[in-house]
């Protein structure tokens, strides 16, 4: 017997994984606080909170600030001031259904688009990862060439190259931005549940990321970035905080021992473990999906600074 669905007003709380209009995955959380609803909605390059939330019959009205204007190159970010962009959402069963408002502007009328999502299931329990078995090691990257890699975004420059036994991204970005001409790189095949060894070297200053089955960024920067605490090395991006800064400093080669068993994260960085089978809430900005029930890559982070990874191994729970 399934449960039933919630309904009403109810029918709105909790997790939903959306496909944003401009293709990024989106991830929003509904809730009622005090006899009033709230919310966030992760995306890339966004702010995360919701507006003047707010019931109109059956459908949950919000706004989001926005920039609306053309994007500043193919691929990249819009242009203009942020504007308040009225949402209004409604659901039927998992399923939701977003009408997004844009208003008009002096070169632009106003327009609306539709876009969808689905609830996600909730958090499962935290796992016995003493009783989880791993299997064989599969060597991720060959050493010599990219073989088995792709960007996420062929629209995008190709900075990655196997030199040395390393897989190098030679971009010469050096800001911390969202967007870029220069591209993410990601394994071909996809993964659910694994344990990923790898190590990364990042110079001093600069700026990557490991996404765990594309959807959580374990943050790649040196130990004395100004990206610190739920944003420094050894974080599960903007989720979860490390109990320390075991990072070394900029230009040492890095050690990253991760965990993903059922959407919780063990982390051990540089021998010591800085997350222990902790919960991931949902994805972090730049995942692939939002989408939680689905299997996906390992994909390295290209589109902010210079970095260079060697020694990728990943082995997958078999049971």
């Amino acid at each position: 017997m399934h449960p039933e669905p919630p309904m009403g007003r109810e029918a709105f709380w909790g997790n939903w994984a959306l496909r944003m209009p401009d293709g990024a995955a989106g991830w929003l959380s509904l809730w009622e606080e005090q006899g009033q609803p709230d919310g966030e909605l992760w995306t890339v390059g966004s702010p995360k909170q919701l507006r003047k939330v707010h019931f109109q019959g059956e459908t949950l009205l919000f706004e989001r600030m926005l920039r609306i204007g053309p994007p500043e190159f193919p691929g990249g970010p819009p242009t203009g001031p942020r504007v308040a962009c009225l949402h209004k959402a409604q659901v039927a069963g998992a399923a939701m259904t977003i009408e997004l408002v844009t208003p008009a502007t002096q070169t632009r009328p106003a327009s609306s688009t539709i876009f969808h999502g689905k609830r996600l299931p909730p958090l499962p329990p935290r796992p016995d990862l003493t009783r989880v078995r791993f299997g064989a090691p599969q060597r991720l990257f060959n050493g010599r060439n990219l073989d088995g890699w792709t960007l996420t975004n062929p629209a995008q420059i190709n900075g990655w190259k196997a030199e040395n036994g390393e897989l190098v991204n030679a971009t010469p970005k050096l800001d911390f931005q969202p967007y870029s001409r220069y591209g993410n790189l990601r394994t071909i095949a996809e993964f659910t549940d694994f344990n990923l060894q790898i190590e990364f070297n990042v110079p001093a200053g600069g700026n990557s990321g490991i996404y765990l089955r594309g959807m959580y960024e374990a943050q790649v920067v040196d130990r004395d970035s100004r990206m610190q605490g739920i944003q420094g090395v050894g974080a599960i991006f903007g989720r979860i905080a490390p109990s320390e800064n075991a990072g070394l400093p900029g230009g040492n080669w890095q050690h990253y021992d991760l965990t993903l068993v059922q959407r919780h994260a063990t982390v051990v960085l540089n021998g010591k473990k800085v997350i222990d089978n902790q919960p991931i809430a949902g994805c972090t900005n730049g995942a692939l999906t939002a989408d939680e029930t689905l299997p996906g890559p390992i994909y390295l982070q290209g589109d902010h600074t210079a970095v260079r990874y060697r020694n990728i191994l990943l082995r997958p729970v078999v049971g």
